[in-house]
C-alpha cells in the first residue's frame, strides 16, 4: 500500500486528489494539508511513502518546502501544481531541487479523468523511486566543439533518446556530453504543455549542441536537438535525403503524450541502420518496443542500467524484450553514443 499525504491550499484540490488517488486499492491517503507548517507535522506523525505538492501556497511557497525537506528528510514528492507558461520555470526548478514528477492540477489542460491516470502513474513511480539516485553524478563534460570530430561513413545518422521519470537530470548529463556537431537528436520526455519549452531553454544554456523546442516541419540537422512539445506525439520524417519531425495530437500512448515508442517506431521505419538510441530511467514500458523496432532495423541501442535510474521500469522492460544492445551507467551513455555512431550500420534484423 502506498501512503500518500496531500499538500495543497485548495480544498477542491484536496479533494479531488484525495477521491481520485482513493479509488485505486494499491493507493492510500492518510491525510491533507492545507499549507506546508501543516504538511511538515503531518510528515512526522503520518509517515507518508509519497507527498504531492503544489508550488504556490500561503506561508511558505512549495519550493521552499521542498528544499527544506529534501534537505532534512527526503521523501518522493510528486509536485501538482498549475503549469503555466508563466510558472514551468518554478516547475522547472522543482525538478532540481529533487521532486520526482511535475503534473497539472485538474481543471488545466488536461481532463479529471487523464490527470487521475497520470497522477496514479506518478505516484506509484515516485513510490518505486530512488530520487538520490542522480546525486553526486557529475554531469559529463561538455566537449569542445570541433570541425569534422566524427568523420561519419554517412552524413545521415540520427539520435534519437526517450525519458520519464527523472529523466530531467539524466538528459542534462547526456546531451552534456555531445559536442556542438553531433548529428541530429530527437528526443521525448515525457512533461506537461508548456514545461517542454522552459526545459529546452535550460538544456541550450548548457549543451554545446543547440537545443529547442520542436515545431512541425523542423529539419532534424546536425548539431540541432529538438524537444518533443508537451502534449504533442513526434515523429521523424523523411523527405528525400532530409529528415524532419512532425508533430501529432493524436491518443495518448502509455497514458503519455508525447510518448517514446511513436518517436522510436519512426526513427526506426525512416532512419534504420543510421540511427542511435537510448532509452533512460522512467517508469512503465513506453520506449521497450521502439527501441526494439530500431534494433531489428539496424539501429544501434542502449539501455541505462539499473544502479543510475531513478526509476527503473522502461530500461527494465526494454531490456526484458531483447531491445538492447548495451546496458550502461549514466555517465557512459554519451561516450557510448559517440562511438556507435563513428562504427559501421548493423545489417537490419541482427538482434
Amino acid at each position: 500500500m502506498i501512503r500518500v499525504l496531500v499538500v495543497d491550499d485548495s480544498a477542491i484540490v484536496r479533494k479531488v486528489l484525495t477521491e481520485e488517488l482513493g479509488r485505486y486499492p494499491d493507493i492510500e491517503v492518510v491525510g491533507a494539508a492545507v499549507d506546508p507548517y501543516v504538511a511538515r507535522d503531518m510528515i512526522v506523525r503520518l509517515n507518508p511513502d509519497v507527498i504531492t505538492l503544489d508550488i504556490e501556497m500561503p506561508r511558505m511557497d512549495g519550493l521552499s518546502f521542498l528544499a527544506k525537506l529534501m534537505k532534512h528528510r527526503p521523501m518522493p514528492v510528486v509536485v501538482v501544481s498549475s503549469l503555466t507558461p508563466e510558472n514551468s520555470d518554478t516547475a522547472l526548478r522543482a525538478l532540481e531541487l529533487g521532486a520526482v514528477e511535475v503534473m497539472c492540477k485538474p481543471g488545466s489542460a488536461y481532463s479529471t479523468a487523464d490527470i487521475s491516470r497520470r497522477l496514479v502513474q506518478a505516484v506509484r513511480g515516485a513510490a518505486r523511486s530512488r530520487p538520490a539516485a542522480l546525486r553526486g553524478l557529475p554531469a559529463a563534460s561538455p566537449v569542445a566543439p570541433a570541425s569534422g570530430r566524427f568523420r561519419l561513413q554517412t552524413t545521415r545518422k540520427i539520435v534519437a533518446l526517450g525519458a520519464s521519470t527523472g529523466g530531467t537530470g539524466a538528459l542534462e548529463v547526456v546531451l552534456q556530453g555531445f559536442p556542438a556537431d553531433t548529428p541530429g537528436t530527437v528526443v521525448v520526455q515525457h512533461m506537461p504543455e508548456h514545461f517542454t519549452n522552459a526545459f529546452a531553454k535550460r538544456l541550450d544554456g548548457i549543451c554545446s549542441m543547440q537545443v529547442r523546442e520542436a515545431r512541425d516541419g523542423d529539419e532534424v540537422v546536425t548539431g540541432l536537438c529538438l524537444i518533443a512539445p508537451g502534449d504533442h506525439h513526434m515523429v521523424l520524417d523523411r523527405s528525400g535525403a532530409v529528415y524532419l519531425v512532425r508533430l501529432k495530437s493524436g491518443p495518448m500512448v502509455h497514458y503519455q503524450r508525447p510518448a517514446v515508442d511513436p518517436l522510436f517506431e519512426s526513427v526506426a521505419r525512416h532512419a534504420g541502420v543510421n540511427a542511435v538510441g537510448a532509452i533512460l530511467t522512467g517508469m512503465g514500458s513506453d520506449g521497450a518496443d521502439g527501441l526494439l523496432a530500431m534494433r531489428r532495423a539496424g539501429a544501434r541501442t542502449i539501455a541505462q542500467d539499473e544502479q543510475t535510474c531513478v526509476v527503473f521500469g522502461m530500461p527494465r522492460e526494454a531490456i526484458k524484450v531483447g531491445a538492447a544492445e548495451e546496458v550502461l551507467p549514466l555517465t557512459q551513455i554519451a561516450p557510448a553514443v559517440l562511438r556507435l555512431l563513428q562504427e559501421a550500420p548493423r545489417s537490419a534484423q541482427a538482434a
